[in-house]
């Protein structure tokens, strides 16, 4: 009997952009990506925790590369990765968060969110499309998103909008790069818990809610958005484009 034959996770010959690298859910990505195989290009503005980045990476056995990158400066991060690749998997971790009631956002506030989360994720994505298909190469772009881009939340107006904004134009641009077999996803994670959310947990009124809106029962680790990463940046999703995979422990299942 022939029995199918599961696909490869195996990212041996890839290269692989990390965009926010430099700690958090993007050096969890960059390390799986590293570990099933991919050269992983490391971008973020700290260039000198990207080299000890790099050399603890080279220690393991793993290839990678080092990228200094301000994607608030689209222009020069766009051309910079045009010069650099074209490459096969793309992860748009850089974000960036203004928490406050609506009613006190300022603009200067919503203007920062929405350059890192959304406009930055824009063309950073844009970009490496075009390079696959400069090179008439496939490939798979995965932007981090957030379950708050499928929900709303307090305090979190502007976040939630950019976020929902990051979902829309995954969808329109996984629609359009379908006939180049370039797959465009997004990740979701609940409440992961990094340095960027550490004064959130701290907070043991915020940390309760939260809490009790995740139906596992606890707090997400960098750890359950490793194998997500690998999935979707892998042939084993060759079929999946243009999705939300929501790793959230249960928050938008209500």
């Amino acid at each position: 009997m022939n029995f199918p034959k599961t696909p490869a996770f195996d990212l041996t010959n890839k290269k692989a952009l990390v965009v926010g690298a430099s700690s958090g859910i993007g050096l969890g990505c960059a390390v799986a990506l590293a570990e099933y195989g991919a050269e992983v290009t490391l971008a973020a503005r700290r260039s000198d925790k990207l080299l000890k980045l790099k050399s603890s990476f080279v220690r393991k056995g793993w290839k990678a590369k080092t990228m200094t990158l301000n994607v608030c400066d689209v222009e020069r991060a766009t051309n910079l990765i045009t010069v650099e690749g074209p490459y096969d998997i793309l992860i748009n971790s850089a974000g960036t968060a203004r928490h406050s009631k609506a009613e006190d956002t300022t603009i200067d506030d919503f203007q920062r969110v929405i350059d890192v989360n959304l406009k930055a994720a824009y063309f950073l994505t844009q970009t490496v499309a075009k390079g696959l298909m400069s090179a008439n190469k496939s490939g798979s772009l995965i932007n981090i998103s957030s379950q708050m881009a499928h929900v709303g939340g307090q305090e979190r107006a502007v976040y939630c909008a950019s976020k929902h904004a990051v979902e829309g134009f995954t969808k329109a641009m996984a629609i359009e790069f379908g006939s180049s077999n370039i797959r465009v996803n997004t990740i979701c994670p609940t409440f992961i818990i990094t340095e960027m959310t550490i004064p959130t947990f701290n907070d043991p009124e915020k940390r309760q809610w939260v809490e009790s809106k995740i139906k596992l029962g606890r707090v997400g680790k960098v750890e359950d958005i490793m194998g997500a990463a690998v999935y979707l940046a892998s042939d084993a999703s060759a079929m999946v484009t243009g999705s939300a995979l929501m790793i959230d422990g249960g928050w938008t299942s209500d």
